[in-house]
């Protein structure tokens, strides 16, 4: 089944996405003095694949071909499959990519806030970042696009790709991932197959493990199958170690994960952060302003995101990073997660359950 790419238009009277999250960068840039200056870029942030990633965000938050059940970043709120210069001018993102670059990352990851493969200059980027240093170009994409010939030529000049899958068949497919219209499983599939055989490049497959979905042997078995037949470098394991978008998005405890990583031939490698005690130098103020914030009152992640002007994830690992280390807990209203000091004896008066 063929997807049209080019031609959609939001619906009449929908407020244009690129421009709300321009207009939301500058509020936030003008009513606070210690943000950062940053609109496509974030980080470094510490990642135990990568090391120090420098992340560019293609898209506002949250576009995405998918709604899967688990991801760091809430539910999608823009599903789409329109491929267009989402994030903004091309000049504008080479020009901080390369601002950052003194920063010396590890690798400079094409990510953030949903399906990076959805930027239509995506090729001009990776070609432009190679221009202006040797830092090596990941993409983490989470594959839907990949049947598609010209996205496969288009990232095919990065240095590691770094594709998802998360079901073995078009059932669990739809359940976990919850696709735009038109996306199917076998042309999913089908469009990661053939690009392994196409790229030159590193290829490691993340596959993302829930409980009560995919975290038995049944599904892996039907997972290992389509991974037999992709043929990737490398298979990372992963679960869910962040607030999910779904709270029923069950993570997989460490020896459970590292159980069925064993029914991988060769066995996968288990990625999932339990315990990412790891900071950067240069991450310390940002992580300090959070910690101030927290102790002054409850927050979600998107509260300390807007309030600090700080990616979402940036915060998602400085949280992630609290909460192994007992420093930090949290607490649920109204499906909402709060985040406050350990130490705190409650949220304010009423405000929640820990979860």
């Amino acid at each position: 089944m063929q997807l049209i790419m080019e031609g959609r238009n939001p619906a009449a009277g929908e407020k244009n996405p690129v421009a709300a999250e321009r207009r939301h960068v500058k509020k936030n840039h003008a009513s606070n003095s210690t943000m950062m200056t940053a609109h496509f870029t974030f980080g470094p942030v510490p990642s135990r694949r990568l090391g120090r990633s420098l992340g560019v965000d293609l898209v506002p938050l949250k576009t995405c071909t998918y709604d899967c059940l688990y991801c760091q970043l809430g539910r999608t709120t823009n599903k789409t499959v329109e491929r267009k210069e989402w994030a903004g001018p091309l000049e504008a993102i080479v020009a901080e990519v390369k601002e950052k670059l003194t920063t010396r990352p590890d690798y400079i990851t094409l990510s953030g806030s949903g399906e990076p493969t959805l930027y239509s200059r995506i090729a001009e980027l990776i070609d432009r970042i190679h221009g202006i240093t040797d830092i090596p170009v990941a993409v983490l994409t989470n594959g839907s696009l990949l049947w598609d010939k010209t996205v496969r030529q288009e990232i095919a000049s990065a240095d590691l790709v770094i594709p998802s899958l998360d079901a073995g068949d078009a059932a669990m497919f739809a359940a976990v991932n919850r696709p735009c219209g038109g996306i199917l499983f076998e042309q999913m599939l089908e469009g990661l197959i053939t690009f392994r055989q196409e790229y030159r490049g590193a290829c490691w497959l993340e596959i993302l493990l829930l409980g009560g979905y995919t975290a038995i042997a049944a599904e892996v078995h039907k997972l290992e199958a389509c991974v037999r037949k992709i043929k990737p470098d490398r298979v990372q394991l992963n679960t869910v170690t962040r607030p999910p978008a779904e709270e029923y998005a069950a993570f997989v405890n460490k020896t459970r994960l590292h159980e069925l990583a064993r029914l991988f031939h060769p066995a996968a490698e288990v990625i999932a952060d339990f315990e990412d005690a790891r900071h950067s130098a240069e991450a310390t103020a940002g992580h300090q302003d959070i910690i101030s914030l927290l102790q002054r009152r409850p927050c979600t992640a998107g509260d300390i995101a807007s309030g600090l002007g700080l990616h979402r994830n940036e915060v998602a690992k400085y949280l992630e990073h609290d909460l192994a280390q007992g420093k930090l807990e949290k607490c649920r209203i109204g499906g909402e997660v709060y985040y406050r000091p350990a130490a705190a004896v409650a949220c304010n008066k009423g405000l929640g359950q820990r979860s």
